[in-house]
């Protein structure tokens, strides 16, 4: 590879493609089979609480 065609623009065509291939990495591996267990179990998070907002008040005079 000559280096007299490599330019700035040369450079921000590489970062995109890095950018786009991480992106595509993540997705794949957010929407993996593998990953589903461990993600609807921290789906239940803000949840896991209730039991005490759920339990009755006692009346105070």
């Amino acid at each position: 590879m000559s280096f007299e065609h490599f330019d700035i623009g040369m450079l921000r065509g590489i970062g995109t493609g890095l950018v786009l291939l991480s992106f595509v990495c993540v997705t794949l591996w957010a929407y993996s089979g593998k990953r589903r267990a461990a993600f609807d179990e921290a789906a239940l998070l803000p949840f896991a609480d209730e039991s005490k907002l759920a339990a009755p008040r006692s009346k105070t005079p």
